[in-house]
């Protein structure tokens, strides 16, 4: 997928950043998004949805969304990851259960459940194993192996799951007491290191990155509900490694008061290792962390940004906006829809060259 050829399909968008809209989008605000994996040539994106339903589609060349398939559980979505080989789906739900989406044949069955719901799924492809890891509102971490009904391991958290992500061989879970864990995957999963947030507010969101060397896990970026995301080094050559930084924040009034915005979602280009954050303010921001500057300014939407994700390539962004309760209940619209974008974004998202 090109920018030239993005640029030339239909746009009936009313965004103002001229991006492209997802057709068919969720009837409620999209709480998880993934695009497949590489081992899929053509593109589909997946969209979990507090209406329940998780939603696939096939994105063409020309950035034109085709609808394929969904399927509903008895709760919200809270999650979703895509099985290695991309043939299947997983879907994290309030119902306290995950299940198991064979795209090819449309059919679901449950592979996961929890005392709570499930906050959090992903896909674990080690060189010896494959699992599927869950964590949950039950202050529980679970391994499974997804043809047994009994998880192959239970790890106790300290509090309950509120973000979590994977890259093989890491596993880094935020809690609801602010508590950061990490995780080794290799041989047997094994907690190594317990970081106090840098944070001082509830987390919100959590993505790994990869040494821009060696191509491993090397860390990880918090976002929080102050405006606030923390870089953090697993193991950091020097403490001025780590460091936090303010975003989706107002420019502020003359008597110093600034509107501060939750920053619901973080994720890492897969090719250059830049960084991009979605927030309750209705904008989404591209960041290079080694040059700690803001790589491109976007127009804000009129609602907050729930969830991001690029694409394997790192050609396309996609964006979710929709109502996240934030400003609570009286500032619910249910005449505002909710909907996904697309982006080219490989260009946009090219480091700082020093």
């Amino acid at each position: 997928m090109t920018d030239k050829m993005f640029n030339h399909a239909n746009n009936s968008s009313n965004n103002p950043n001229k991006d492209l809209e997802v057709t068919s989008p969720p009837d409620d605000s999209v709480s998880a998004l993934e695009f497949s994996p590489p081992s899929v040539p053509q593109t589909f994106l997946i969209a979990g949805s507090w209406d329940c339903r998780v939603r696939c589609w096939e994105v063409e060349a020309s950035g034109k969304t085709n609808p394929k398939a969904a399927q509903a559980m008895d709760g919200p979505i809270l999650d979703v990851s895509w099985h290695d080989d991309g043939t299947k789906v997983f879907m994290a739900s309030t119902d306290k259960t995950v299940k198991c989406w064979d795209l090819g044949a449309n059919q679901t069955i449950q592979v996961a459940a929890h005392e709570a719901p499930v906050k959090a799924c992903h896909w674990v492809k080690a060189p010896n194993y494959t699992c599927l890891m869950t964590a949950s509102w039950d202050k529980t971490m679970k391994f499974w192996d997804t043809r047994t009904a009994v998880p192959s391991m239970t790890i106790n958290l300290s509090e309950r799951c509120y973000c979590a992500d994977v890259d093989y061989p890491l596993a880094v879970v935020g809690t609801a007491d602010r508590g950061i864990c990490l995780y080794s995957l290799e041989g047997k999963p094994a907690e190594f290191k317990r970081v106090e947030s840098p944070l001082k507010h509830q987390h919100r969101c959590v993505a790994v990155f990869r040494d821009k060397k060696s191509k491993q896990p090397a860390g990880f970026a918090l976002g929080s509900v102050e405006g606030r995301v923390a870089i953090q080094y697993v193991s950091p050559t020097s403490p001025k490694e780590n460091f936090t930084f303010k975003c989706h924040r107002s420019a502020g009034t003359t008597a110093g008061y600034q509107d501060i915005y939750a920053v619901n979602d973080v994720a890492f280009h897969p090719v250059h290792g830049t960084l991009a954050t979605a927030g309750s303010d209705g904008s989404f921001s591209f960041w290079d962390k080694d040059s700690r500057t803001k790589l491109k300014p976007t127009e804000p939407l009129d609602q907050p940004l729930t969830k991001c994700a690029f694409n394997h390539s790192g050609q396309i962004f996609a964006y979710a906006i929709g109502y996240d309760w934030s400003k609570g209940y009286e500032h619910y619209n249910p005449a505002k829809k909710v909907y996904i974008y697309l982006r080219p974004c490989f260009e946009d998202l090219k480091p700082k060259t020093t």
